[in-house]
């Protein structure tokens, strides 16, 4: 079996997108890998746009066709599919590209450090600027270098250093080994808003040992994305912000035995709170009937809505 399968969730409307994440997959220097693609009923099937594909390389890969279950649902049935001789799990989005020395970089840095859980850094274009570096985190954190060409980097407490800002983590720049494989999971329920997140902090609790490199694995790209056009005044924003809350929720049991994390995570869901009740306010302000039924999904869940719905209504929070 391969020494890497290779997970590539795939919801896409466009022909090409597949195929350029594809060329990217097989111009690796490193070559021991298999691939998996995920079609989550894409309305742009899978097939097509394997089609074109010389042989050899079609040979490569599987296509397993499910019915819609979101990125998170897609990589579950990716990881549920992966063979049980494989040693480790890179994942990579349908729209993105990997660097071409990605997989050499991973394979290097968690077989000579005996590691199970690994990222490198993303570059896009000015719609991600939100990314940032992993090298950035040597002058903010306490990270021990391990090596300096490429720069790896490990930090003590990661799970804690993600909370501050995960910007600096990516699916398409993560890794996994055994057992994180066989048992950790994305939530697909979050499919609005941070699977992806409480999956990366699954995986750090859960590994044995947890490496950073600077050098860039990917390219974002920019295919279908759900976050986008999801703005404060979008139909969706009020579910988004829901399912933001309820990762967050669920996160904070992760962290139940320390007391600075919780507080950094209520501080995240009261923010989720205000946003989407700000959002509310403003369909008001344009004579729109708010999301009741959303609404209310939410207080049941949350009885700390109603505080904060009652502070904007006092004109206690500023907007």
């Amino acid at each position: 079996m391969a020494t890497f399968t290779i997970i590539i969730p795939f919801y896409q409307r466009e022909d090409g997108i597949l195929r350029r994440a594809l060329a990217s997959v097989f111009a690796q220097s490193f070559q021991d890998f298999d691939v998996i693609v995920v079609d989550d009923q894409s309305p742009y099937p899978a097939e097509d746009e394997l089609e074109p594909l010389a042989e050899g390389q079609r040979s490569r890969i599987a296509v397993v066709k499910q019915a819609n279950a979101g990125p998170g649902g897609a990589r579950n049935t990716g990881l549920d599919n992966v063979p049980a001789a494989t040693r480790f799990a890179a994942f990579l989005d349908s729209d993105d590209l990997w660097t071409p020395k990605h997989l050499q970089n991973a394979h290097d840095a968690l077989q000579t450090f005996d590691a199970d859980c690994y990222w490198a850094s993303i570059h896009g274009g000015e719609e991600f600027d939100y990314h940032f570096s992993i090298a950035d985190l040597r002058a903010s954190e306490k990270a021990a270098r391990l090596s300096e060409h490429p720069l790896l980097l490990e930090i003590p407490d990661i799970a804690g250093v993600m909370l501050k800002n995960w910007a600096f983590l990516h699916m398409s720049c993560m890794v996994i080994g055994r057992p994180l494989i066989d048992k950790v999971r994305f939530d697909a329920a979050l499919r609005l808003a941070a699977e992806d997140v409480l999956f990366f902090c699954d995986c750090m609790l859960a590994a044995r040992r947890v490496l950073l490199c600077a050098e860039a694995g990917a390219l974002r790209g920019e295919g279908i994305n759900i976050f986008h056009g999801v703005d404060n005044d979008s139909p969706q924003f009020l579910k988004q912000q829901f399912i933001t809350w309820m990762a967050l929720d669920r996160l904070e049991s992760r962290f139940s035995k320390r007391p600075q994390e919780i507080e950094t995570i209520k501080a995240y869901k009261n923010r989720a709170r205000k946003q989407a009740l700000w959002s509310q306010v403003r369909l008001v302000r344009r004579r729109r009937l708010p999301d009741f039924q959303m609404l209310a999904r939410w207080a049941w869940r949350d009885p700390a809505l109603f505080a904060s719905a009652l502070q904007i209504a006092g004109g206690k929070l500023s907007k």
